[in-house]
């Protein structure tokens, strides 16, 4: 019997409060997914992550297909052993390099053929053996192999990449064979045609699937695109069901989401962030490059609950960015982790004492507020 399951516990609004729980433990949701593209989440250590809140983690089918390979990972007892996570992981199906590795593909019915970005060799990757080495790296949530696209795009291209992510889809279902213990997540897909998306969610609905990710979003569209998508097509997904949306995003983003039904998030923007200088915190965002840090005494945020925000001057941090020493990298990615993590789990608070309105109003008057004076 599958061991993957979906309780939703409260809503509020369109906004929903729930939990999966998974034989290597419970995801609550809302939930922010750091990204370990290739079995690491950058400059971090997996307790660190696990401290700052999260429940799981992302890998990447494509990434780890060519370095160090599924097998060898597989052989090596499976992605939870090798990076030591021991909770659960969902993996990408590799679809979104359809699109941002489109200049190293060739795209036909069977599948995609890349060109290795590393070393130019050649691969294959199908609905099957997506599944496949989504499996060999022995992932909890498997999503099936799509075609994502960026926007804008022409009707006829949304609607030829949505309908073979249909086709694929089935294929990702027959492959998936119902395996115990994980669980598979369809994607829908059809730009930002509401119509598109619908049928895409009725293909994917007639299937089958323990989940339902929102994806072909954040590829270049204005974010009232990506609202407006999301208001038209989550109301279509099932309620018994938790739902992804991929690769989103900034904190705002995610606000917008939660309160459009969205229960799962992903993306690499708060360790990328934090990497080049840039801290997020109840204040908005922060970029200690800037010179107005180098005499700064004060902490990032001395009431913050992160102990790393009220650890270290800004002066200090502001050096160990502009000197590009790997520690400023190691905090900053740290505080904006545990500042996603505070994030989804204020939201959570607020959507079971039905005040996620009032939540998210405050929150974002914070940011407007901006950073403290300088002194």
């Amino acid at each position: 019997m599958k061991q993957v399951t979906f309780t939703l516990a409260a809503t509020d609004g369109a906004a929903r409060r729930g939990r999966i729980d998974t034989p290597r433990g419970a995801i609550e949701t809302p939930a922010f997914m750091p990204v370990g593209t290739v079995g690491t989440v950058k400059a971090m250590y997996p307790d660190q992550v696990r401290e700052t809140g999260a429940d799981i983690l992302l890998g990447n089918t494509y990434h780890l297909m060519l370095r160090p390979g599924a097998e060898r990972v597989a052989a090596l007892g499976g992605l939870h052993q090798f990076m030591d996570w021991q909770r659960p992981i969902l993996t990408d199906s590799g679809g979104f390099q359809v699109m941002s590795l489109a200049q190293l593909r060739k795209l036909t019915e069977r599948g995609v053929t890349f060109k290795s970005h590393i070393d130019g060799s050649a691969h294959e990757l199908t609905p099957e053996r997506s599944i496949e080495i989504q499996t060999l790296l022995d992932s909890d949530i498997i999503m099936q192999l799509d075609e994502c696209i960026a926007l804008p795009a022409e009707h006829k291209e949304m609607e030829r990449a949505m309908e073979l992510s249909l086709r694929w889809a089935d294929r990702s279902k027959s492959a998936f064979n119902n395996q115990a213990n994980r669980a598979l997540f369809g994607i829908v897909q059809g730009g930002d045609s509401p119509e598109l998306r619908s049928r895409s969610a009725a293909g994917l609905k007639s299937i089958g699937f323990d989940g339902y990710a929102v994806g072909g979003l954040a590829v270049g569209e204005p974010q009232e695109t990506m609202f407006r998508v999301l208001d038209e097509i989550t109301p279509e997904l099932p309620t018994d069901r938790p739902r992804y949306l991929m690769g989103v995003g900034k904190p705002d983003d995610i606000l917008g989401g939660i309160g459009r039904g969205i229960d799962m998030f992903d993306c690499v923007h708060p360790t990328r962030a934090g990497r080049h200088g840039h801290v997020y915190t109840r204040f908005g965002v922060i970029n200690l490059k800037n010179a107005r840090h180098k005499d700064d005494p004060r902490p990032i945020d001395e009431q913050s609950p992160n102990l790393n925000c009220r650890r270290w001057s800004r002066a200090y941090l502001h050096h160990l960015v502009r000197t590009e020493e790997i520690l400023g990298a190691m905090i900053l990615s740290q505080i904006n982790l545990a500042y996603y993590q505070e994030l989804v789990g204020g939201a959570r608070t607020a959507i079971e004492a039905s005040r996620f309105t009032g939540f998210a109003a405050e929150t974002r008057a914070g940011w407007a507020a901006g950073d403290l004076p300088v002194i």
